[in-house]
């Protein structure tokens, strides 16, 4: 296979590219699937953070200043740090605002960025308070629970329909959470009956109108790893070091079905040394380059409350060491 000049491509054909786990020659892609230091960047609240509860009784011209600022802080981010994709949070989420979103990011940056949107539609990690009614619905009305996680798979669908029919979007990031950090919250068993079928429903789906598909969850995913990657998502994140995922074993293993994405420590960058977030980053790049197919990443998101510099610390890294 012909060797791409990375340098040469745009951020987004670089991600594709990486996606479809084609071999680079230069710095591999960089992605963080939520940015949320933009008031330590750049004096700005995070579009997901902002209130927008009046939104309906401003003035038009007030919603389009709105809209402005966010697109052109979703950019801001990716130039500043090198980012080859955006995951857009839409706010508010209606579909109308979602279209204008990304139409006004295209407008001001064009093709250079590869877009995605949060299209999960599979049972996650319940919270505290829900856990026991989801678990208690699982065992006595399993049938009914099947035909809930078929509908919400149609309607996002559905969805990814009008969203293809009105453009401007490359894929999108599947977030439902799966595991805590000793393993899946469901046994591998009770996963493949009420989640891994849907899951491939989406994702062959989205996969057939065009769409990328990455799918994320966090926590030790070493028990459904196979499910997962029986899902042909076009790529995995976050690859949590934290829930004992080995980067190594994963490439190993699947490196040649899916792009992987993450494993730089997230845990360490808020409570480790300086020298141990460099070798997590050093790691992450070692065993995720070869032969292509890995885009560079934190194993979460940079959220806040961690410090600015640690993410530019192993970004430093990654644009000294992680070169093909």
């Amino acid at each position: 296979m012909t060797l791409r000049d990375a340098a040469s491509l745009l951020p987004r054909e670089r991600f594709a590219a990486a996606l479809e786990r084609k071999p680079l020659r230069g710095r591999v892609p960089h992605f963080e699937l939520v940015f949320f230091l933009t008031m330590e960047a750049f004096g700005k609240v995070h579009p997901h953070h902002r209130n927008y509860h009046q939104w309906d009784q401003m003035e038009e011209q007030e919603r389009q200043r709105h809209r402005v600022d966010m697109a052109d802080l979703y950019i801001a981010t990716c130039e500043r740090f090198e980012q080859d994709a955006i995951l857009l949070h839409p706010n508010p989420g209606r579909e109308d605002e979602i279209f204008r979103l990304v139409d006004l990011i295209r407008e001001k940056s064009g093709d250079r960025y590869f877009l995605m949107l949060h299209g999960d539609a599979t049972y996650s990690l319940p919270s505290g308070k829900h856990m026991m009614e989801f678990v208690e619905q699982l065992a006595d009305e399993p049938e009914k629970m099947k035909a809930n996680a078929a509908q919400m798979v149609r309607d996002r669908l559905s969805f990814a329909a009008r969203m293809k029919d009105h453009g401007g979007l490359d894929g999108f990031a599947l977030c439902a959470d799966y595991c805590f950090n000793s393993g899946p919250f469901l046994s591998p068993d009770m996963f493949g009956e009420f989640v891994t079928p849907y899951l491939a429903e989406l994702t062959r789906g989205y996969r057939d109108m065009g769409y990328y598909v990455v799918k994320h969850t966090d926590g030790n995913i070493m028990p459904i790893l196979d499910q997962l990657a029986q899902t042909r998502p076009h790529a995995l994140h976050s690859l949590d070091p934290q829930g004992g995922v080995d980067i190594a074993e994963v490439k190993r293993r699947y490196g040649r079905d899916l792009c992987l994405i993450g494993n730089v420590n997230c845990g360490l960058l808020d409570t480790g040394t300086d020298a141990e977030c460099v070798e997590s980053a050093r790691y992450a790049l070692k065993h995720g380059m070869p032969g292509g197919g890995y885009i560079f990443s934190t194993s979460n998101c940079v959220y806040t409350g961690m410090r600015l510099a640690r993410y530019e610390l192993i970004l430093d890294v990654w644009r000294r060491e992680g070169v093909a």
